[in-house]
């Protein structure tokens, strides 16, 4: 038996249900893409947003982690820096007003401050972009910011604007965003930062189908939350700057992983538990629905120590609140 198929089969014996595990299974794909959940994340928007701050340095915190190294190789301590160069992104998305920066800066306030690096990526011109376990939460914001605001057919065509859910102003990614100038929705695909090619916005399109991530059941295609539509701006940002597909799905693994290091610790634990290897399975199917949506994590979770199981990643909205070493459930994401 070849060691690529060793994974699928493993897997399946675990996760037998087919419309879970079948990543290619486009029907699946259609109908997550329309999950009525959409809706309940209207409605907890409008009953009041919070803004994600906590830029998940309880990674050291939590429980359940395992073994260190598990951690360092999911999440490592250093940091990593992405193949992206974030310029002056940060800018130009105050002078559009996407950020309102008076707003932004106060997001951080009971918590010291904006680091001097992470200034630096709001106000400077700098170079590539590096995530760590203390500057997560001002990564997910700014590319969230950047995903909302750039101009893409995703945005305008794709299921954010379906009817059946009330226009596109409705989602956690959008009636969430509150620290632009303005409504959130005066920016929504209104500002050309970068342009793709019809190449390059195929392939965005492409990859973004197959990326999910563990607070809901939709792909980035449908960015209904922060993280999705920071992801999106990722991808977007990346395929500008030449970037393959193999590089975006790379990269997207281990911002998913910072922003979900519970969740993303557990999926490793559970293939540790099959004796499957996570640096050799493709980060493609790490991040597809059989693994990363929020039921087939569900499956996963269900099947491991209660003392592993996680209570949530970060929360789906812009948090100004307190202490940074507790669990945030998502908001208007979980199903």
């Amino acid at each position: 038996m070849k060691e690529e198929n060793k994974d699928k089969i493993e897997i399946d014996l675990i996760l037998p249900d087919p419309i879970i595990m079948e990543e290619g299974n486009k029907d699946k794909r259609k109908r997550d893409l329309l999950l009525p959940i959409s809706i309940l994340i209207s409605s907890l928007i409008i009953a009041g947003a919070w803004i994600y701050t906590s830029s998940n340095s309880r990674i050291g915190q939590r429980s359940g982690l395992g073994q260190a190294n598990l951690s360092e190789t999911l999440f490592p301590s250093d940091g990593v820096k992405l193949p992206v160069k974030w310029g002056n992104l940060g800018e130009q998305l105050i002078k559009s007003g996407a950020i309102d920066p008076q707003k932004f800066e106060a997001l951080y306030q009971n918590r010291g401050g904006l680091s001097d690096e992470s200034k630096k990526l709001l106000y400077d011109n700098t170079g590539n972009l590096k995530i760590t376990a203390e500057n997560s939460g001002v990564i997910l914001n700014l590319l969230w910011a950047f995903g909302l605001a750039n101009k893409n057919p995703i945005l305008e065509e794709g299921p954010m604007m379906d009817q059946r859910y009330g226009g596109a102003g409705g989602f956690a990614s959008t009636g969430g965003w509150t620290i632009a100038q303005g409504d959130a929705m005066t920016h929504y695909s209104k500002h050309a930062f970068i342009t793709l090619t019809e190449d390059q916005q195929k392939l965005v399109e492409k990859v973004s189908q197959n990326i999910y991530r563990p607070c809901c059941d939709n792909p980035t295609f449908f960015p209904d939350c922060n993280h999705g539509m920071a992801m999106l701006g990722l991808l977007e940002l990346m395929v500008s700057q030449g970037a393959s597909e193999s590089e975006m799905y790379n990269a997207a693994l281990v911002v998913n992983s910072y922003w979900f290091p519970d969740q993303y610790n557990n999926i490793a634990k559970f293939l540790e538990s099959k004796n499957i290897d996570w640096k050799k399975t493709s980060p493609e199917k790490l991040l597809g629905s059989g693994m990363s949506s929020a039921s087939s994590y569900q499956q996963i979770s269900s099947q491991l120590a209660p003392t592993t199981q996680s209570s949530g990643g970060g929360g789906c909205g812009v948090d100004a609140g307190g202490g940074g070493g507790g669990q945030q459930q998502p908001v208007g994401c979980a199903p």
